[in-house]
């Protein structure tokens, strides 16, 4: 594959910017479970290996610019659901919720399951789980004014300016504050590669019900989605079902080693799609597979990931991942409310999965759909 710098720039802002945008919940989902080191870097690992394997070999075999990503509203949706969830119930979490992924694949049901769930209690739902770390953004603050501010500050004046960059250069503008406070604590980094642990997965039907399904649909809904739809808007058309059964595949070979979930990627995927790739949209792929390259290399040295986030100060890591979520939020509930006649329903919907709570061992998310879709049919049958 001949070496274009355009195409090995745009893969690695890609990475960049899935990286910076939500590692950061990644390793707040690890620590829910209570994580040891070993196995946040194994998390690291395998998300890293499968995104980098199948970035690859989707552009490679189709010729197509096809990137995957780990689930970011699903990382988002285990910080919260795991808590008080064994490793073992987690990694049984995983696996049933990738297999149900690949039966969707593999059955063609992915556009009829999409059907069955209205767009706006998706959005609701995922606007719920979304809604604590937006509100951690401004928490921090409390502590950390300056850096916060600086972050925030610089997030808005260039949202618009540089909308691909953004997200890295907030992250810069607080590293650059968090150095100048004597925030940053690098004594303890170090250069090392990750290995993968091996954790044995157990099953509980309460969190297969009240974790697994709604890692599932907001996957499906929020993720594989709009992952399609990015992919049709750059008049590249590729069968869906193959590349999500492959995405199941991946996540239940992957999910013993903390692969929580793979999707196709929307955000980052965008970058390797633009004309100031390549002019030429049948050589775009190539961008895709370097972005492949460097998810692997992220994955082989995720150990360091995770020791440069450790490094990094608490408040700085809330905000970024507040400030990489804004858009999602706000879409999500600009899609959540768009329909009237499917606003009391939605607005249910988010409300149960924001307020947190669990009945029967069962977490808000499945609520919030389950409330919501029942009050979505009795208002369409009086309609």
């Amino acid at each position: 594959m001949p070496f274009h710098f355009a195409h090995v720039s745009a893969g690695f802002i890609a990475v960049l910017v899935g990286y910076t945008s939500s590692a950061a919940i990644i390793f707040q989902a690890a620590a829910a479970v209570g994580a040891s080191a070993d196995e946040m870097n194994s998390w690291m690992w395998a998300l890293g290996i499968g995104m980098g394997a199948t970035c690859i070999g989707f552009s490679r075999y189709y010729r197509q610019p096809i990137l995957t990503a780990w689930s970011t509203p699903g990382a988002a949706l285990l910080v919260t659901a795991l808590a008080g969830v064994s490793m073992s119930e987690a990694i049984g979490v995983f696996l049933f919720s990738s297999s149900l992924i690949l039966l969707c694949g593999v059955t063609g049901w992915f556009d009829r399951i999409m059907q069955l769930v209205p767009a706006s209690l998706a959005a609701a739902m995922l606007g719920g789980v979304l809604l604590t770390f937006g509100l951690d953004l401004f928490t921090s603050a409390q502590t950390q004014p300056w850096l916060v501010g600086v972050m925030l500050i610089t997030y808005l004046a260039l949202r618009r300016r540089l909308p691909r960059y953004v997200i890295p250069l907030s992250l810069l503008a607080g590293l650059g504050v968090a150095a100048s406070l004597g925030l940053l604590h690098f004594e303890q980094f170090a250069w090392q590669l990750a290995w993968p642990v091996l954790m044995t997965p157990s099953f509980s039907l309460a969190s297969l019900i009240g974790i697994g399904i709604p890692l599932f649909v907001v996957t499906m809904a929020s993720q594989n989605v709009p992952g399609i739809a990015v992919l049709r808007a750059h008049d590249y058309q590729v069968k869906a079902s193959p590349l999500i059964s492959w995405t199941g595949v991946t996540g239940i070979l992957l999910a013993p080693f903390g692969g929580f979930a793979f999707n196709l990627a929307a955000i980052s995927a965008a970058v390797c799609m633009g004309k100031e790739v390549d002019a030429d949209p049948k050589q775009r792929y190539k961008a895709a597979v370097w972005a492949g390259v460097f998810y692997l290399l992220m994955g082989l040295f995720g150990a360091t990931v995770v020791g440069l986030f450790a490094a990094l100060p608490a408040e700085l890591v809330m905000a970024i991942a507040g400030l990489a979520l804004l858009g999602t939020i706000g879409s999500s509930l600009s899609v959540a409310l768009s329909h009237e006649r499917e606003r009391d329903a939605a607005l249910l919907t988010f409300m149960i999965t924001a307020s947190g709570v669990a009945l029967f061992g069962i977490g808000s998310a499945f609520w919030g759909l389950v409330v919501g879709g029942i009050v979505h049919w009795l208002n369409s049958r009086h309609l």
